[in-house]
């Protein structure tokens, strides 16, 4: 009964290490995004505006949503040349 349940905690810890371990790869991966859009410099906060600012816009125009999806297309078929 103790090998099951100590085999449980290290699933559970294996679990939650692979759980971190992702969030941290994607996190990275997010902040690659504002490199490659040549806003490494600017200001969090200004960042974080321009983000929220983003979101709300996307949430009520589908036309801006096209508009920004073909911009991001773009940048990245450009980086595969």
């Amino acid at each position: 009964m103790r090998a099951g349940l100590l085999r449980l905690e290290r699933m559970a810890r294996t679990t939650t290490a692979d759980a971190r371990k992702k969030d941290t790869r994607e996190k990275i991966e997010l902040g690659g995004l504002i490199v490659k859009a040549g806003l490494r410099y600017e200001k969090r906060a200004l960042l974080l505006g321009a983000l929220i600012d983003v979101s709300r816009r996307l949430k009520s125009d589908d036309t801006e949503r096209s508009r920004l999806l073909a911009i991001g297309a773009e940048a990245f078929g450009k980086s595969d040349e």
